[in-house]
């Protein structure tokens, strides 16, 4: 395929693209007042259609509710797709002697990190991952794969819609929630459109927007970033690379061991090209994976520090400084890593992949010590056991701390239940945790099985005629065990295994 002209200009030496300043925080009008078209009542509302969205919309379905699915973009999936967050990361636990089983996966390009431990997560993504398996999207957990999934976007944008169809969920596109008013019984969602504003009436509202936004916009408190400084994980732009030649890579890697480590590293190219000129990134190493497609790798190596995803301008500027390391990581791997001398980048995400924003304060607040200690909790409604995964906010380095081998931990009801309201959930990256624990349970799997329980909550509440908080959680897990999902209650577990 013929290459774009590339520009002669280095990193350095480029002019950033010029964007609008940002206001101060005193400069504001007021808007005049305006009417909204009535999209109608439903029991559950769903915001965000994303992972957690997807698993809260089908199992309120599956539960009875009648739902409605609102997303922002004209497709569902959220990071799968919007940002081409790729693969889906290990959702099982680690087998204890697993060091010893484990293959060598030196050329593989997947995580070597998990493997022959049990899944802690099924319900809705086992339902998912069975679907895109018939339709050729993706591969399944197994040890080759390190119990990731890698998985095709675009095939995964048609399952969704075959699964939402199926559940008779109502969906609409290209809208995005900007507040939200307290009724009596629920809450109002506004929602800006080209059609203008649109308004949505909820008996519940499931905020699966991952940045909080409906949760705050209702008063709920949160926080944001670690606590000694309020800085945020690293935005990364995600991109698709065509034309890999493996076989070239793997002899590289072979005659250079000390130079890869399954998905990561080439630090002394990476440090060659940086002496150079030619490559400006806050990060040491390059990180890619394999997909179901030969030839084709996902690339996560851009890294933008110190911006916020719920600041507009944040979110530009991160765009801009994220589509230029792309560039320069593009020509990289051409230029000096054997096995892309005729790779080109054939898609990048539509929106750069966000780890960390807002975290709603609920009931309960999730910390280090009940993930690294698996802590169990009575009104458990999911589990996790990947690995504390904090990239530094302020550049370079990563920090991974694992659950013990055999183990895994619980998220209990109360972490998405938001203080200060009612008749609201949340779900996904944004429940009630610590910056440390969010690292964990932010990955796309975990945020499923917390949007199935929110979902389940929020069908059960409005079934019942209580608020989620007055719910039984005990009803919550009685239900979820009907969907599917793997829940360890009280200790025990035919499959799984507490200790």
């Amino acid at each position: 395929m013929p290459q774009a002209t590339q520009s002669s200009q280095s990193p350095q030496e480029r002019e950033p693209m010029p964007v609008l300043e940002q206001p101060p925080e005193n400069l504001t009008v007021t808007l005049p007042p305006r009417s909204a078209r009535h999209g109608g009542r439903t029991d559950v509302l769903v915001v965000g259609g994303g992972p957690a969205g997807i698993g809260a919309a089908l199992a309120a379905a599956d539960a009875g509710a009648d739902v409605v699915l609102v997303e922002r973009y004209g497709f569902l999936g959220g990071n799968a797709t919007v940002a081409l967050v790729m693969p889906l990361m290990s959702f099982h636990n680690e087998h204890k002697h697993i060091a010893d089983a484990r293959p060598d996966r030196t050329v593989r390009l997947l995580p070597p990190d998990h493997g022959e431990g049990e899944p802690v997560v099924a319900g809705v993504l086992w339902r998912l991952l069975d679907r895109l398996a018939e339709r050729g999207g993706c591969i399944p957990p197994s040890l080759d794969t390190g119990y990731t999934v890698p998985f095709d976007p675009e095939i995964l944008k048609l399952v969704l819609l075959d699964l939402m169809d199926e559940a008779g969920v109502r969906m609409l596109f290209h809208a995005f929630a900007s507040t939200a008013l307290p009724l009596g019984d629920g809450h109002r969602v506004v929602f800006e459109s080209k059609s203008g504003p649109v308004v949505i009436d909820a008996g519940v509202v499931v905020d699966c927007t991952g940045d909080g936004d409906v949760a705050a916009a209702c008063g709920a408190p949160y926080e944001i970033g670690r606590p000694e400084d309020g800085l945020v994980q690293p935005m990364t732009l995600m991109f698709r690379v065509a034309d890999f030649l493996q076989p070239r890579f793997a002899a590289y890697v072979r005659a250079h061991p000390d130079q890869w480590r399954g998905v990561h590293g080439l630090w002394d190219l990476v440090r060659e090209a940086a002496t150079a000129g030619e490559l400006d990134l806050p990060r040491e190493d390059v990180l890619f994976f394999a997909t179901p497609h030969a030839r084709e790798l996902s690339v996560n190596c851009t890294r933008v520090t110190g911006a916020l995803g719920t600041d507009v301008w944040d979110l530009t500027r991160a765009e801009v400084v994220a589509r230029r390391q792309l560039e320069q990581i593009d020509r990289f791997l051409r230029r000096r890593v054997p096995g892309f001398e005729e790779s080109y980048a054939v898609q990048s995400g539509t929106h750069i992949g966000v780890r960390e924003t807002r975290r709603v304060m609920g009931d309960y607040r999730l910390t280090r010590d009940d993930i690294l200690e698996a802590r169990p909790h009575p009104d458990v409604i999911a589990h996790g056991a990947y690995p504390i995964d904090i990239h530094n906010p302020r550049g370079t380095g990563t920090v991974l701390d694992r659950v013990p081998p055999g183990r895994f931990y619980d998220i209990p009801l109360r972490c998405l239940l938001p203080r200060d309201t009612e008749r609201l959930l949340v779900a996904g990256r944004c429940i009630s945790g610590s910056h440390v624990a969010h690292s964990s349970y932010r990955v796309m799997p975990i945020a499923m099985a917390t949007g199935q329980a929110a979902g389940v909550t929020a069908a059960l509440a409005t079934r019942l005629r209580r608020t989620p908080r007055e719910l039984p959680y005990a009803l919550v897990q009685q239900e979820l065990l009907r969907q599917g999902a793997r829940l360890s209650i009280g200790g025990d577990d035919d499959e799984g295994v507490r200790e």
